[in-house]
């Protein structure tokens, strides 16, 4: 487990916090292999009957850490992507996920959340996608699950426009179950959590894996990443990462579609 990953194991709920706020929590390739084990650990341990995502800092996560992305597009990316395995790990999971929310949940930050079966936003949250922004496509299974929770217009705004949805949106068009004062989060989602923790947990796991097609998901999220991986390395993307680490405005109007 990387230092920026933090996991506590306590009556049956494992806490997974985020702990990178100097850095608004993006997320390393390192980071995602800690996700990832832990998460395909849960569905083993009899121990753990519950999952708990939170993060330190005011911002859930600001997505995939940048310089990673940049390095990716440019050729120089690690050989192994821990962020499939965590993918899948989210889709294949089989105990209960419970997800707190503060301030800006961007690109996967937001994506998770829809493989989460309770989520909790403090008031100030924002969930952003900002995948057309950066010449890239949806990732998580959310060009299919983002639609079928919240309807094609709303999802096809998220993704085109890549504008922050408040909390209060995001839980009117369900995509979070509430939204609570920022100073509430961790112990109202611990209290879920916790509840969560007593119910019999065959039962949960049957739940689960009756509302979710997980096989369905993993090839969703495999076809997302073929896609994803060809916009990566596409003159957009190279055009919207220059920009930004310029600190422009990315300039697509020479560019002929690809």
């Amino acid at each position: 487990m990387t230092p920026e990953i933090n996991a506590a194991l306590s009556g049956g709920v494992l806490t997974l916090t985020l702990s990178r706020a100097d850095k608004k929590n993006a997320l390393t390739n390192e980071m995602y292999g800690a996700l990832a084990d832990a998460i395909e650990s849960a569905s083993t341990n009899g121990d753990i009957r519950v999952v708990l995502i939170q993060a330190d800092g005011d911002t859930f996560t600001a997505g995939n850490d940048v310089g990673e992305f940049a390095a990716q597009a440019m050729g120089n990316g690690p050989k192994e992507r821990h962020v499939v395995r965590f993918l899948h790990a989210l889709a294949n999971a089989t105990v209960p996920i419970v997800a707190a929310v503060q301030g800006k949940a961007v690109g996967v930050g937001t994506t998770m959340l829809l493989h989460c079966d309770y989520v909790i936003l403090a008031d100030d949250a924002q969930l952003i996608t900002p995948f057309v922004n950066l010449a890239l496509v949806p990732e998580a299974a959310s060009s299919l699950l983002l639609p079928l929770t919240i309807g094609h217009a709303r999802a096809f705004e998220m993704f085109s426009l890549g504008e922050p949805l408040p909390a209060s949106n995001a839980v009117a068009w369900g995509i979070a179950n509430k939204a609570i004062p920022g100073a509430q989060l961790r112990a109202e989602a611990q209290r879920i959590a916790e509840k969560l923790a007593t119910k019999p947990q065959g039962s949960l796991t049957a739940m689960k894996r009756l509302m979710r097609d997980a096989a369905k998901l993993v090839a969703q999220i495999d076809t997302e990443g073929t896609t994803f991986a060809e916009r990566l390395s596409s003159a957009e993307a190279k055009e919207a990462f220059m920009a930004f680490a310029q600190k422009r405005q990315p300039d697509f109007s020479r560019i002929t579609r690809q």
